[in-house]
């Protein structure tokens, strides 16, 4: 089985192509990869076989070293020492310590779960500098990893670092491998934590936390994605909406109805109240209840990625009609969050409610979804009329946040519930009002407020109240120092947050943010959360960003802050893109995290900075084709290549990239004409690599439309140009592409030599992930070339590798490269088995095989003699309900 790959600048292509015969069918597979461990060889030195591997790291470093100063280095000094003596203890093989973290491997499951308590137990009862406290998480996996080179590699290493992830600071994760072997010191018990699904791991995962005895016991949920409930867990216990959650959750409970939609003012508390009512049906649902935020979300499109992202769907499934398959078949609830400003949203819940049926849907919007299946449940202010209101109780607790010693009593119940009642009742806005009694009486308060927000008086649950909570954002807002006040408003250009580095850059023209950074903070408009890579992360709330957003649009500097942030954020996408090529997993993580901003500089640039468009677009198309963004990145370049302007070697790269996704989607003339518009543009530039990835585009389409023997010269002449270049990577993959076809040609001496030397490239170059790409076609071609011997020796030695990356995609070419060759070595069982869990795994996850019936007839015309076609069909239907990668491991 061969599969061709594409680059995002189309100097390859997604397809399927058959080839001379029904011997012969080429599913080549190339190019662009999931996220993955890179593996390697045997190594020595290190216990193989069965290892306990612990990752730990400090919890919130970045703010503890604010915090610190200077004593931070004395406090990880302590840190590392006291864990490097328990490891010694306790067997331990320290393999990697970087910053604050520790990779550390044990013999025994015994000794890796004693040595974690253990040094929680050191660390808590550790004097801190500074009276910190200083908290670690750690995580513990029980497998048997790959040794190479005095390292450790595989999945097995891969689930341990995401077990850790999941765990917050003084805490122990381990896996139920490790909790099914391990026994536990004295005073440690588990606790079951439930099935979670990890990043990148594709398969759910048991998880275990070792509580220790005179050790904090009580966590927030493990922190891992699509888990069985994957809320938020709120700060604050929820007031004064009991009755809301008896009705809703009885409502959610009946089993006609299937959506419930929470209408209400900006600030009602919508969001509260959902996340409230989906804890309390966690156990209604075996698929789970998930949290899906849309506030920075403006598209259908974007909806439904958002949706995948949150339920962790892989990448390549993640288009509207798959996902609608996957959630078809699973029972769960999803809170739809912010939905009203998502153009097609409620298309989007339609479509889910008609095709999921055992889907339920909690929404929060602004105003009615306007669907037939729809139930609404308005959200209504807090009361405020007495002392013991929800809206006053609401309010003590957030001033007690601030000046803890606050209690109401006579002097000062009256002028509460008078706030209380000129704020309406609005969560949000008391939430903003009640910490300036930190610095002002509460009767000085109410004055500000009777001057600032007369509105609030007059207000009822119509629009009204969105005036209320703009107002008293206004007063929030002018209690800020002029230059807080400025900063303050340029925040609103950032989508989905930002780090302190791009608030220097883009709102505080490079001077040192942390002072307002602390005053906004404290005047709750923003909000402080831990990024990618443990960076502090500042964001607005949606309503709280609309009113700095019309405040800056008042303003003469509305277009330069808005050219500072695209242009800040096409670095950022330019700086990631040569990331990728040593760190990818960092580079797509951090491309991820930043899609809103992004999004929203290509939404500005498009129309007024037509350069920085272009650039912003080729820098993207890599992160967009692996994190799945198919259709949304087709979108953005067509709307680049749109507009009027010079040729440039950027355009003629966007072309190249919308190329590539219209030869994905399958619109291969389209393409065709995309390509000769690239390199006519290129070839007008004298631009050569330009000229070379085009012929390269251009001819990939041609073969996908059949002309084999023009997609032959044009691709020669592609590699004629590359092997001028210094791009190896890009030389490599047109010479597997190249193989490719002189292997549909018949021509299998030149299609082995092509691949080998594509093969030498990506080992010297280190990419151990294409260069296993390209070992899988020529097994392929080998069987193709009746030399099965050597096929088979090839697979077995890419077997471990392949399965470690965990690749859908490759995994299926793989196991259909491995069948072919199991039923010529005379294991027609294995072949079908093979065939049947192959079968069964394209069919879930939507990857169609147009040879099926062809590659049956040929199998069972190879068995004949040997097996009837009965007992292949009952072998076939058995390997259906067997998984491709334990079928495989067996190899």
């Amino acid at each position: 089985m061969q599969v061709y790959g594409l680059a995002p600048d189309g100097t390859a292509a997604m397809t399927v192509a058959k080839g001379p015969s029904t011997k012969r069918r080429p599913r080549w597979f190339s190019t662009w990869r999931d996220p993955v461990v890179e593996t390697g060889g045997v190594g020595g030195g290190l216990p193989a076989g069965t290892v306990s591997m612990v990752f730990t790291d400090i919890e919130g470093s970045t703010m503890l070293l604010r915090r610190l100063g200077e004593q931070y280095l004395e406090a990880l000094k302590e840190h590392r020492g006291i864990l490097r003596a328990v490891w010694e203890e306790y067997g331990g093989i320290e393999l990697g310590t970087e910053g604050d973290s520790f990779f550390v491997v044990f013999p025994t499951a015994d000794s890796a779960v004693g040595a974690a308590v253990e040094g929680q137990r050191r660390l808590a009862g550790n004097r801190w500098p500074g009276g910190e406290r200083l908290r670690v998480r750690m995580g513990i996996h029980t497998g048997t990893p790959g040794v190479y080179e005095d390292d450790y590699w595989g999945m097995d290493v891969h689930l341990a670092a995401r077990i850790a992830g999941s765990a917050h600071g003084g805490q122990v994760v381990i896996s139920a491998a490790t909790g099914d072997v391990a026994r536990l010191p004295q005073g440690a018990s588990l606790r079951d934590l439930g099935m979670h699904h990890l990043k990148d791991i594709p398969e759910p995962e048991h998880l275990f936390q070792v509580t220790v005895a005179g050790l904090d016991q009580e966590f927030p949920p493990p922190r891992t994605v699509g888990m069985a409930s994957s809320l938020p867990v709120p700060a604050n216990p929820l007031l004064g909406r009991d009755p809301d959650l008896v009705r809703l959750t009885g409502l959610i409970r009946e089993p006609e109805i299937r959506l419930v939609t929470l209408t209400g003012p900006g600030g009602a508390g919508k969001t509260r109240l959902a996340m409230s009512v989906a804890a309390e049906l966690t156990n209604q649902f075996p698929g789970g209840v998930y949290f899906v935020p849309l506030a920075a979300v403006t598209s259908e499109q974007v909806m439904w990625t958002s949706i995948a992202e949150v339920l962790d769907v892989p990448p390549r499934e993640r288009s509207p009609a798959r996902l609608a398959s996957y959630l078809a078949h699973r029972s769960l609830l999803l809170v739809l969050d912010n939905l009203e400003q998502v153009d097609g949203g409620a298309a989007v819940v339609a479509q889910i409610i008609e095709r999921a049926p055992q889907v339920e849907v909690i929404a929060t919007s602004r105003r009615p979804l306007g669907l037939m299946a729809e139930h609404q449940h308005p959200v209504m202010p807090l009361d405020a009329v007495a002392e013991d209101s929800p809206a006053v109780q609401l309010f003590v607790q957030r001033v007690q946040a601030v000046q803890p010693r606050f209690t109401l009593g006579p002097a000062n119940v009256a002028d509460v519930v008078a706030i209380c009642r000129h704020l309406d009742g609005l969560p949000l806005a008391i939430e903003l009002c009640a910490p300036r009694v930190r610095v002002l009486s509460v009767s000085e308060l109410l004055g500000r407020i009777d001057q600032r927000l007369d509105i609030a008086s007059t207000s009822s649950v119509t629009p009204d109240r969105q005036r209320t909570l703009r107002d008293t954002i206004a007063w929030s807002y002018e209690l800020l120092s002029p230059e807080h006040r400025r900063i303050f408003r340029r925040l609103a250009v950032f989508s989905g947050g930002a780090d302190l580095a791009a608030i220097t850059a883009v709102a505080c023209d490079a001077s040192d943010p942390l002072d307002a950074v602390a005053e906004l903070n404290d005047a709750n408009l923003i909000t402080i959360s831990e990024g990618p890579e443990g960076r502090s992360r500042i964001g607005l709330l949606q309503t709280i960003r609309q009113y700095a957003g019309d405040e800056l649009e008042e303003t003469a500097e509305a277009d330069a802050v808005r050219a500072a942030h695209a242009s800040y954020y096409t670095g950022v996408a330019e700086n990631l893109q040569a990331l990728r090529e040593s760190r990818h997993n960092t580079a797509l993580d951090l491309a991820e995290s930043e899609l809103d901003n992004f999004r929203a500089a290509l939404t500005w640039s498009i129309s007024a900075d037509i350069p920085t468009s272009r650039r912003l677009c080729v820098a993207l198309g890599w992160a967009w084709l692996m994190a799945g963004y198919i259709a949304e990145s087709r979108r953005w370049h067509e709307q680049v290549v749109a507009q009027t302007a010079h040729p440039s070697a950027d355009l003629a790269s966007c072309l190249r990239g919308l190329g590539n996704l219209l030869l994905l989607q399958g619109e291969t003339d389209q393409a065709h004409e995309v390509a000769l518009r690239s390199l006519e543009m290129s070839r007008a530039l004298d631009d050569r690599p330009g000229i070379a990835y085009a012929l390269t585009l251009l001819g990939t389409a041609l073969r996908q439309q059949g002309d084999v023997h023009a997609a032959e010269r044009t691709l020669e002449e592609a590699l004629e140009l590359h092997r001028h270049l210094e791009d190896k990577s890009r030389l490599a993959r047109v010479l597997g592409n190249l193989g490719g076809v002189e292997e549909e040609l018949d021509r299998l001496e030149r299609a082995e030599a092509l691949l080998r030397e594509s093969i030498g490239l990506y080992e010297v170059l280190g990419d151990v992930y294409e260069a296993a790409v390209q070992g899988q076609n020529l097994a392929f071609l080998l069987v193709v070339a009746g030399r099965v011997a050597e096929a088979g020796e090839l697979v077995r030695e890419l077997a471990r590798t392949i399965l470690a990356m965990g690749s859908p995609s490759l995994t299926l070419a793989f196991a259909n490269t491995a069948m072919n060759i199991l039923i010529r070595e005379g294991d027609p069982v294995g072949a079908a088995h093979l065939f049947g869990a192959e079968e069964a795994m394209g069919e879930r996850l939507e990857i169609a095989n147009p040879y099926l019936e062809e590659e049956l007839e040929e199998a069972v015309a190879l068995i004949n003699g040997v097996m009837s076609r009965q007992e292949w069909e009952d072998h076939r239907r058995a390997g259906r309900s067997m998984r491709v990668e334990e079928l495989l491991g067996r190899l």
